[in-house]
């Protein structure tokens, strides 16, 4: 009986321990799943700051193009007005000339 009791609290210590290391187990995958959950956070917090970034440097790289095109859309506009005045101007010499000579 002696026996008995000694390998009945054995076995209960044995169980004891493995249910140790099976807790151990399990918790040291929940820690490392919850260390890179919070890895993977801090890396989409990264990601939408260098998003956001990016973004500015898009509208601000949109507004100077939109400068660009407007100062290119004068410069078209000022040489169509000089070829007008230029064409005006040769007409009022041709008009002129032709009073002038009678």
């Amino acid at each position: 009986m002696i026996g008995t009791e000694k390998a009945k609290k054995d076995a209960i210590k044995k169980a004891g321990r493995v249910s140790d290391l099976l807790v151990e187990a399990v918790n040291g995958g929940v820690q490392e799943s919850f260390i890179n959950e919070k890895r993977i956070e801090a890396e989409i917090r990264a990601l939408a700051s260098t998003i956001a970034r990016f973004m500015k440097q898009t509208d601000q790289w949109l507004a100077a193009s939109h400068s660009i095109n407007t100062a290119v859309k004068e410069i078209g506009d000022f040489e169509n007005w000089m070829k007008s005045m230029d064409f005006d101007c040769k007409s009022i010499n041709a008009a002129i000339r032709n009073i002038y000579q009678q």
